[in-house]
């Protein structure tokens, strides 16, 4: 009987299904559930749930900058676009040492290959050792690029100051680090330290040049001073003009050394540390940075423009108008073509052929109406 009425169930059940109507099967009383009953009531009870509905998920948290990234941020508000130190490499890129950080470009096309992140992004001075690495000084210690990978892969902070104000490579390969205490030799290879010179008459050493005998010259805040590159002792100086704070220094084509001061250029001959002369068009500026072209000619940098003079005379051949800004802190002449002018407001390029002027628009605040 019972079997009867579950073949008659079924049948009834068969048919309101092709008929599209609901199905509802009740099991005898004295039939026990199968497991296939329980996973049907089952899923009836699920679907007499209200379906659940979720709010959505809250944005996620923004990412943290990476120290480099951060200190750029920071640095947004008070950005100081001064370029300070330039250095072309033997590849024929320039390296432009800037108070935003390191970059090499083509100075060619004025192309940015590189820029290098750096744990202090102030840089006072670089140099290129023997075998063309990167030698970049600094405000919070000197660091060591490889040209190949743009990487920095030396770094020292034990110097007299972490301060660098100025960086030589003698012609012995080892590195002169010239900071606010004094003078550091480095081992380009290692980076270590070698010596130091701390008790440098005029304490600071604001510019280095080689003499055409191999020895290192100077330029501190009393004056130049010379001092043996084999003994770090110091064995000669210039001190007249007392107290004449030398700013720039670089050595001639002829052998002597031209340095710029506060208020001169001087011409002094290093054998026999007299000063020869003080350039006259000069006389009253405030010189900033020294540089000879292949032309023999001498580019000056000042605090009121830039000039080009007769080397020999110091005649003014010429006055250049229209840079970043009249404060001139770095010079690269004949590096593609081209003048590399570092100034306190960006980078600008001069050519060599038309004379033209124009700025670098990767280097500085914005561009000037006149451009």
């Amino acid at each position: 009987m019972v079997f009867f009425n579950t073949h008659i169930g079924l049948l009834i059940s068969a048919t309101l299904l092709w008929l599209n109507l609901p199905v509802s099967i009740v099991m005898p009383e004295k039939l026990a559930p199968t497991s296939k009953g329980r996973v049907l009531a089952q899923r009836e009870s699920e679907q007499k749930k209200p379906v659940p509905i979720y709010p959505g998920n809250p944005p996620p948290p923004g990412r943290e900058p990476l120290p480099p990234e951060r200190l750029r941020r920071e640095s947004r508000p008070q950005t100081d676009f001064r370029v300070s130190a330039l250095q072309p490499n033997y590849l024929g890129d320039l390296w432009v040492g800037s108070w935003l950080g390191l970059a090499r470009i083509n100075p060619n096309t004025g192309r940015i290959l590189a820029r290098i992140g750096l744990p202090n992004y102030t840089v006072g001075a670089l140099a290129q050792d023997k075998v063309g690495r990167i030698w970049v000084g600094t405000y919070e210690g000197l660091l060591r690029v490889d040209p190949r990978s743009n990487e920095v892969t030396a770094q020292n902070f034990l110097l007299p100051s972490n301060r660098v104000l100025s960086l030589l490579v003698d012609r012995r390969g080892y590195l002169w680090v010239g900071s606010d205490r004094g003078l550091a030799m480095i081992s380009p290879d290692e980076g270590l330290l070698m010596t130091t010179v701390q008790e440098l008459p005029g304490v600071s050493a604001n510019a280095l040049a080689l003499d055409e005998a191999g020895q290192l010259w100077v330029g501190t805040l009393e004056g130049l001073v010379q001092v043996d590159t084999a003994s770090a002792f110091v064995i000669g100086r210039v001190s007249s003009p007392p107290a004449t704070t030398v700013q720039t220094l670089t050595l001639g084509p002829e052998g002597m050394l031209w340095a710029g001061t506060p208020n001169s250029l001087l011409v002094i001959d290093p054998e026999t540390t007299e000063i020869l002369r003080s350039v006259t068009p000069m006389r009253g500026r405030n010189v900033t940075s020294v540089s000879f072209a292949q032309d023999r000619s001498v580019w000056v940098g000042t605090d009121q423009g830039l000039f080009k003079l007769k080397a020999d005379s110091g005649e003014v051949l010429g006055q250049l108008a229209n840079l970043p800004s009249n404060k001139i802190l770095a010079l690269s002449p004949d590096t593609g073509n081209k003048l590399w002018v570092g100034t306190t407001e960006g980078l600008a390029w001069v050519s060599l052929s038309t004379g033209r002027v124009r700025p670098h628009l990767a280097f500085i605040r914005e561009a000037p109406d006149n451009f």
